[in-house]
């Protein structure tokens, strides 16, 4: 009996097979809990660009409907239907990636353009995703290393944001510096001294004691908890949308770069999980889910979903992989769309509590992408393409040098001048097309007739 136990618990490790429910939870629970602020931010930000500006009854709308429409999702990747989904333990919620462009759209034509904007964009991914076979060749191992690589990157300013609080106006203040100090900490301890699978529920340890130093710190509003009611069903169409030109070729491009991401996650999730590479049928499958459940979200009034990042970070550090257990992340996500109070008191989560976490997640997503450009290999073209495309899209996104971007049109600006991922995608991209494959065979024979 103890063996069968045991043999169970195991499977947390596994793809498959099933895990007692009392041990999926907390695993499940952890990857929501690492991704849920940062699910809801896109969305309010958003909102608030948007012209007019949502009120708060409709941004609380659509910050519910985001958990649900996540938890959805997450289940079509664990649980294919038909070629959409990958059948990978990838965790799907509302990206950053979109936020720039989707928030110049609601500036610009108001917030039912975004939801056109989306529904027609997300179209395009899930169809790009299903006819994937035809160009994935393009997507280099080289290529989605770097990719995965310049993901780590530009989520540490993501993870030290949330450290000091978020877009809080206490950002960097003691009090957000000694949360999110206690709670990394806390992961740090507990990942040294517990024993067996307990050691992977160090950022579940982190959360609960980080959030419990938080309420005595008074960094949390209790009261709002049971704000909403007790059970309130998704809102559907809660915008309809509408068309731009403008709009639509906009969201189209930054989908694009949500591909390259999406690619560059589950091929870390898979070699950081799995110990293996991606397979072809794994990618049009995970392309097919972004987007098409991204249109889906359209019906929820929802920005696009897309695979996130924080949890392939989880992964790697955990190496718990298992789909059921991720299938009870899902249902609680769906859970939280449902009950209010569910919703609410993940939502209080402080940003300090949670970038606590993160900063040594996101460590894991940028080692995965070392690992990945060392099992290519150090040929002179995969330095070449690795090397130059990080550098470029490393410091052409800089902050203090985003000016680079200036001469460019706005277009290419809200696509670009501060996003790392889609400057080294097209970068790696376009030097794995032009370089030659026999690159280093020619400069060995070169070094030979000079000598």
């Amino acid at each position: 009996m103890n063996s069968n136990a045991n043999c169970s618990i195991n499977n947390i490790y596994r793809l498959e097979g099933r895990v007692p429910l009392g041990k999926a939870i907390p695993f499940g629970l952890q990857h929501i809990l690492a991704m849920f602020v940062s699910n809801l931010a896109p969305i309010t930000i958003i909102a608030g660009a948007a012209q007019p500006a949502l009120s708060q009854a409709q941004t609380a709308i659509l910050l519910q409907n985001a958990m649900f429409v996540a938890g959805i999702a997450t289940l079509i990747q664990l649980y294919p239907i038909w070629r959409i989904g990958s059948k990978l333990p990838v965790v799907m919620g509302v990206s950053f990636t979109f936020v720039t462009v989707l928030s110049t759209i609601a500036a610009n034509y108001g917030y039912p353009a975004v939801v056109g904007a989306v529904l027609v964009g997300g179209l395009f991914e899930g169809t790009l995703g299903l006819l994937a076979k035809y160009w994935r060749k393009i997507i280099t191992p080289i290529v989605a290393a770097s990719v995965v690589t310049a993901i780590g990157f530009s989520l540490f300013t993501v993870g030290t944001r949330s450290f000091g609080g978020g877009y809080a106006e206490d950002f960097g203040s003691a009090q957000n510096l000694i949360l999110g100090t206690v709670t990394l900490l806390t992961c740090l301890l507990w990942n040294i001294f517990a024993k067996g699978y307990l050691k992977q529920l160090s950022v579940l340890a982190g959360l609960i004691v980080g959030y419990a130093l938080a309420i005595v710190m008074g960094k949390v509003d209790l009261s709002l908890i049971m704000s909403g009611g007790v059970i309130a069903f998704p809102k559907l169409l809660p915008f309809m949308p509408e068309f731009h030109a403008g709009a639509i070729i906009s969201a189209c491009i930054i989908f694009l770069v949500s591909a390259a991401e999406t690619i560059g996650d589950t091929s870390a999730l898979v070699s950081g999980g799995l110990n293996r590479e991606i397979t072809g049928k794994e990618i049009s499958g995970s392309l097919a889910c972004d987007g098409y459940a991204s249109a889906m979200s359209t019906l929820f009034g929802c920005p696009p979903v897309t695979s996130f990042s924080q949890n392939v970070g989880l992964i790697a550090m955990t190496k718990v992989v298992n789909r059921f257990t991720i299938m009870t992340g899902a249902a609680c996500m769906i859970l939280a769309g449902l009950l209010p109070p569910v919703g609410n008191f993940f939502a209080s989560l402080p940003q300090s509590v949670l970038g606590g976490c993160t900063i040594m997640m996101f460590g894991s997503i940028l080692t995965s992408g070392i690992q990945m450009i060392a099992k290519c290999g150090f040929s002179q073209r995969n330095i070449v393409i690795a090397s130059l495309s990080l550098s470029i899209g490393i410091g052409f996104t800089t902050a203090s040098e985003i000016g680079i971007w200036d001469i460019f049109p706005p277009l290419v600006q809200s696509v670009f001048s501060a996003n790392v991922v889609a400057v080294v995608f097209v970068v790696a991209v376009f030097l794995s097309l032009v370089l030659p494959k026999d690159m280093d065979i020619k400069m060995l024979e070169d070094g030979k007739s000079a000598q």
